[in-house]
């Protein structure tokens, strides 16, 4: 099997016919005389690298009438010796990139007879090297470093050549990859970087996505650092995004039946999945996938089940509470605050209280919200304490420390969710639900709400309900801080269903002016399918009788 100047009978070989050459070439000794002021190779790599002889080899240069007749020259015990001056970093790095232009790559290179190949990425990596100094190269900084041959690669398909590292007066780009090609691949390698990287999530190589997070502790602040956080916590987000987006299209379609079949659907899938975390070889990133939907499941079910006990004034079954149990550690907040509002609602404040206090203390500066609606945030900020957490702690155990996932009420489970919120699964009026888009329709039946104003309005019915009226203040202050504070407003996924919660709380205290102020604020963020409509109208049909 012929490739290039290899000649094999089999996949296993390669076989070139090598002729030696005596002398060095011009176009190899003018390497070792620019290579000077060079960080990398180290001087002893370099030294040995002018010991190596060169080789021609039968391969005729691309277009060329005598291309069968031609040799090129091959500097290969020179590259062999550079490849194994490389630590286990920069090793890693070429990895990476091998597997990115394997997986991703091919996709942005539309014509079959072009290819992006092994070597160009090799050379990125000597020519990053040659113009890095050392201290970047460290077990911390990998991203940073991936990055950075990236960008090399960048510079070679702008400027429309891949220079060879040794041989002088090389385009390895000619005859391998035409300019249209090289254009579509640079717009796809700015679209990575921009993105932070957020291809590397999609390496399913060996569960490269996942272990590329797995970080040490850094021991040291250096240039990058920031990066690298920024990078891992972004990854780490984004995973959790597309796990609870599954999630949400899986409790649509199981909502979408009958009630009576719901809690029968919800085992049948909930059976499934740990048939599937027992029986099937899976990677680590599906294992988590089915764990993930497990505890997500079975705290539905749990929700579900209590929902109805307390519809029909019944104690709760004997086995919710291993229910809950084993779904209470989906995040630090919204599996814990469901529980807390089904205390509320079958009227157990103490314990209620207990739980939201607990709540409370989990939800510090470094968590992160999430939510699986598809929304984006107007100001996508990623906290500083929480990707720094995302480099030094990676592992899915961990992370779902330091996340908190917007709290959802479906509709068979709203009598374990506080009265007002009903409204919220009747939002539409009149034609309104006509007027939304198909891909949002599926949350028309929810209630959804960001969890840290949640549980502020929680504590505010508790306490009231309590009658602790300091405390109650507090949490009645701090809801509205949320709300006034532009870099918290700018964090809220559901801000127009927390000026609802606020404008309840308002008209809790008597202030019903406050109250439509903020119902019309919300209105203001959504016109349509807001249950803002029906408070205002609500609100002014009290008034107007007054």
């Amino acid at each position: 099997m012929r490739r290039g100047p290899s000649n094999s009978g089999c996949e296993d070989e390669d076989k070139v016919f090598a002729l030696k050459c005596n002398t060095l070439p011009p176009e190899i000794m003018s390497w070792f005389t620019k290579m000077g002021q060079a960080y990398w190779p180290s001087q002893e790599t370099f030294e040995a690298a002018k010991k190596c002889v060169c080789f021609l080899v039968p391969d005729g240069y691309h277009g060329s009438v005598n291309k069968n007749i031609e040799w090129r020259i091959t500097p290969n015990l020179i590259e062999r010796l550079l490849m194994f001056s490389l630590n286990i970093v920069q090793i890693k790095c070429l990895v990476v990139l091998k597997i990115i232009k394997t997986q991703e790559f091919v996709k942005y290179i539309p014509h079959e007879k072009c290819k992006f190949t092994t070597f160009y990425c090799k050379t990125a990596l000597f020519f990053t090297l040659e113009r890095t100094p050392p201290t970047v190269w460290t077990k911390n900084r990998l991203i940073e470093c991936i990055v950075r041959c990236l960008q090399t690669i960048l510079e070679f398909l702008n400027q429309g050549e891949c220079p060879h590292f040794i041989v002088e007066g090389v385009d390895l780009f000619n005859g391998k990859l035409c300019r249209q090609c090289q254009l579509s691949l640079e717009r796809a390698i700015r679209r990575m970087i921009q993105d932070d990287m957020h291809v590397l999530f999609h390496l399913q190589i060996d569960d490269l996505g996942q272990r590329l997070m797995a970080l040490p502790q850094k021991v040291r602040p250096y240039p990058g650092d920031d990066v690298n956080a920024a990078v891992c916590g972004k990854l780490a987000r984004d995973m959790f995004n597309q796990y609870l987006e599954q999630v949400t299209d899986v409790g649509h379609r199981l909502c979408n039946n009958e009630e009576a079949e719901l809690c029968i659907d919800l085992d049948k899938n909930i059976t499934m999945l740990k048939n599937l975390e027992i029986n099937v070889a899976a990677t680590r990133y599906h294992k988590n996938v089915i764990k993930f939907w497990l505890k997500s499941l079975t705290s539905i079910k749990a929700t579900v089940t209590s929902s109805r006990s307390i519809q029909f004034g019944q104690p709760p079954p004997q086995d919710i509470w291993q229910l809950y149990g084993q779904s209470l550690n989906t995040d630090v907040a919204s599996s814990k605050l469901k529980l807390a509002s089904m205390h509320y609602c079958r009227g157990e404040l103490r314990r209620a209280e207990s739980i939201l206090s607990e709540v409370e203390f989990d939800l510090d500066d470094s968590v992160q919200s999430l939510c699986g609606c598809g929304r984006e945030l107007k100001y996508d900020k990623l906290y500083k304490a929480f990707c720094e957490y995302t480099v030094q702690n990676y592992s899915h155990e961990q992370l779902t420390k330091k996340l908190a996932f917007c709290v959802v009420f479906l509709g068979e489970e709203r009598f374990c969710a506080p009265p007002f919120l009903w409204c919220e699964m009747y939002r539409a009026v009149c034609d309104d639900i006509d007027q939304m888009h198909v891909t949002e329709r599926h949350w028309m039946d929810w209630a959804e709400v960001d969890a840290r104003p949640f549980l502020l309005y929680m504590q505010y019915l508790t306490y009231r309900g309590l009658k602790v009226r300091h405390r109650q203040l507090e949490a009645f202050h701090r809801l509205k801080d949320i709300l006034t504070l532009q870099d918290k407003v700018n964090q809220l996924y559901h801000w127009e269903t927390v000026l609802n919660m606020f404008g309840h709380c308002c008209e809790l205290e008597g202030d019903v002016h406050q109250a439509l102020e903020s119902y019309n604020a919300s209105l203001s963020i959504i016109l349509r399918n807001n249950a803002a409509n029906w408070h205002k109208q609500r609100l002014e049909l009290m008034l107007n009788t007054v």
